[in-house]
């Protein structure tokens, strides 16, 4: 069961990092976000706005580039919390 009750705001998704060097050269993607590589080899999609946010980390380029996409086209909808869903809620039930 959905909980239509609770509206999406693009926050939700956000973690707390935030990239401070945007390089003048950013090829921003939908005038909306930036692609880089990260130290480790993976890649993560920069915000415009929020300027600088990180969102959608990955292996590949084009993962990043469709899940971002993906992801804003559903905010923009407000179709996300179609596709969320908790599988655990993480609580120990009972005394341990």
């Amino acid at each position: 069961m959905i909980d239509t009750s609770k509206k999406y705001k693009l926050s939700d998704s956000f973690g707390g990092t935030v990239e401070r060097n945007i390089p003048e050269d950013a090829e921003w993607i939908d005038d909306a976000f930036y692609i880089k590589k990260t130290r480790f080899g993976l890649f993560t999609s920069i915000m415009r706005e929020p300027l600088g946010q990180h969102f959608i980390t990955g292996a590949t380029y084009e993962s990043v580039l469709t899940m971002s996409r993906w992801h804003l086209k559903c905010a923009q909808e407000g179709t996300l919390l179609e596709y969320t869903r908790v599988v655990n809620s993480g609580v120990v039930g009972g005394k341990l």
